[in-house]
């Protein structure tokens, strides 16, 4: 796999996977035209994320669309894809910080970057075909926080952020399978 290469440690991984009921292209097509505001749930928890700035009277307004591009604009840097197959995005920053602290990097800096004081972020999607109109698609999150102090901050933002993840997670693989199985036309 292509996280692999980017992120062989870490020191979190959360896995989540489903089965599409459509082609393999189909099934990619859709994880890489995702939207994650098309989810109720994930735009509430992003808000929620955002509850910091509003305290500070920062308020920006919650974005009309979250897909890739939208991502990427936000700090999220593309690492690599295999055409049909996976894809993988990167992020680094202070993720246990109120603002956290995005910092933006080049993406052949991402595999190297090791700063102590601040975490790295690998998110893929990859799809397995399973027939010709079964497909998995699957979604690991790994983090790496590379000095003591750092991953103690870590460990107790994950400890409360973790399940929440998750629920983001599941509902982008969700968000994926029904476009992949809405009818052509």
């Amino acid at each position: 796999m292509l996280i692999d290469d980017l992120m062989p440690t870490f020191d979190v991984s959360e896995r989540h996977h489903t089965l599409a009921l459509a082609p393999a292209d189909r099934t990619y097509e859709a994880a890489r035209r995702l939207d994650l505001a098309r989810s109720r749930v994930i735009r509430g928890l992003f808000a929620a994320r955002g509850i910091p700035r509003l305290v500070r009277a920062r308020r920006r307004p919650m974005p009309r669309t979250m897909t890739l591009d939208d991502l990427m604009g936000a700090g999220f840097v593309w690492l690599g894809e295999e055409p049909g197959r996976e894809f993988v995005l990167g992020l680094v920053g202070t993720f246990w910080k109120p603002s956290g602290g995005v910092l933006r990097i080049e993406p052949r800096e991402f595999a190297a970057f090791d700063e102590p004081g601040q975490a790295k972020a690998a998110w893929n999607f990859r799809v397995i075909p399973d027939g010709d109109d079964r497909t998995f698609v699957s979604t690991e999150t790994r983090v790496r926080v590379p000095d003591e102090a750092s991953r103690r901050s870590f460990v107790l933002y994950w400890a409360a952020i973790g399940p929440f993840s998750a629920v983001i997670r599941k509902q982008a693989l969700s968000l994926i399978k029904r476009e992949a199985e809405r009818p052509a036309g």
